[in-house]
């Protein structure tokens, strides 16, 4: 991923006259847009002042999905990744965004279930931020409609960050850096929390990775790229009656995002009488077919993101590679995709594996901690705290947090 300075001669104004001119919601062809929120018509006008950037997509990804009222620039990316990375936003200063969301495992914790302040567990395994711009609607179970929106949600969530928006805000504001890095990036004095959340979002949309070998060896035809059994492991994923992996984990002709940006009942979570303790997405639409099902993550990455699903609960990749192959956990809503692929061999479950772990990228630049930032404010989660916590202790303590 590259970062380029725009021409001299380019003008914010024509994006201010697209704002005022056109509703900014971007319609998924599956889910309908939330309607306007007052937020969004109070901050209709406010752009960023400073140097614009256009953040290149990496070989197999598709051009970054960028707001209409929150263009990049060098001033917003810059503050908003100082945000990202200061602890100081949460209610005890202990907790930032990358505690649960670290550069060197890839923008995770390594944990089944996070810990924030107090050293509390939340209920649900934190998501990667890898590729989180190409999503069109956040966390597992799509309650906010855009990387702005959710950027407030762990911020005042009690398990997580434990702040109030008020709290956030007067923080910043009692910074002399902040504001003027505000200043410089908003050209306003007055430090709002659609700010903060409009900054950390415009860093968290340059934490983007492709050129994968997949990528090298699918889209630029470098047959040396993927390894043997990744080729074998590429074709049973294709395959609809062998893997039908690509039915929810979509590879399109020109780009892969690995998801389908919809919501599936997978067979995980459920207890053996079919019923489950996190209902996931029928929290937010009251529909029985949203009962148990969870966002379709992205697979960039995946082997360094363990462990695995919306609870954690599966440690390895062969581990879900097994979980699919034998169909999940029955449930009356099931996704219809779902079947128990026992016949799959253990060579071509070994190659399914060796795909999936060709889907590793690498970091672009400029995405860990600030050098600004004294490293003693800093809370970073660690590979040391990564895979310790899988499936029954982390059931059996999710069950005590709630």
């Amino acid at each position: 991923m590259r970062v380029k300075t725009l021409p001299k001669f380019f003008s914010l104004s024509s994006v201010l006259a697209a704002v005022i001119a056109s509703a900014t919601a971007v319609l998924s062809p599956t889910i309908a847009a939330e309607p306007e929120s007052d937020d969004q018509a109070n901050r209709a006008g406010i752009i960023p002042v400073g140097k614009p950037v256009k953040i290149k997509a990496p070989l197999g990804l598709p051009p970054i999905p960028i707001p209409l009222d929150n263009p990049p620039t060098e001033e917003t990316i810059a503050l908003g990744r100082r945000l990202y990375y200061d602890p100081g936003l949460s209610a005890d200063g202990t907790v930032s965004c990358a505690t649960c969301h670290a550069p060197d495992l890839s923008f995770r914790d390594g944990k089944a279930l996070s810990n924030g302040v107090d050293g509390q567990l939340g209920s649900r395994r934190a998501p990667t931020v890898v590729n989180a711009a190409y999503n069109t609607l956040q966390f597992w179970d799509g309650r906010a409609s855009s990387l702005e929106k959710q950027a407030e949600g762990p911020l005042t969530n009690p398990v997580e960050m434990g702040n109030t928006l008020e709290g956030v805000v007067n923080y910043v504001r009692s910074d002399p850096k902040y504001r003027a890095l505000f200043a410089r990036a908003w050209g306003r004095k007055e430090i709002t929390i659609d700010l903060v959340t409009r900054s950390i979002a415009s860093f968290e949309r340059t934490v983007v990775i492709g050129n994968s070998p997949f990528d090298r060896f699918y889209y630029r035809g470098d047959k040396k790229a993927l390894s043997p059994a990744g080729q074998r492991g590429l074709k049973l994923f294709l395959n609809q009656k062998k893997g039908n992996c690509s039915v929810c984990h979509v590879i399109g002709r020109r780009y892969a995002l690995f998801t389908d940006n919809k919501f599936h009942n997978i067979g995980v979570g459920a207890d053996t009488w079919g019923t489950f303790e996190d209902v996931g997405r029928y929290v937010q639409t009251k529909s029985a077919s949203d009962m148990g099902a969870f966002k379709t993550p992205t697979l960039r990455n995946i082997a360094k993101t363990a462990p695995y699903m919306h609870d954690g609960s599966l440690a390895t990749l062969k581990d879900v590679v097994d979980h699919y192959v034998g169909g999940g956990t029955s449930n009356p809503h099931l996704d219809k995709e779902i079947h128990a692929l026992a016949f799959l061999t253990f060579n071509e479950r070994a190659d399914l594996k060796a795909f999936l772990e060709s889907l590793t990228g690498t970091l672009p630049p400029n995405v860990g901690p600030p050098e600004d930032l004294p490293a003693a404010k800093m809370q970073t989660a660690r590979s040391s705290n990564s895979v310790s916590d899988h499936s029954a202790s982390a059931q059996s303590r999710r069950r005590q947090l709630r």
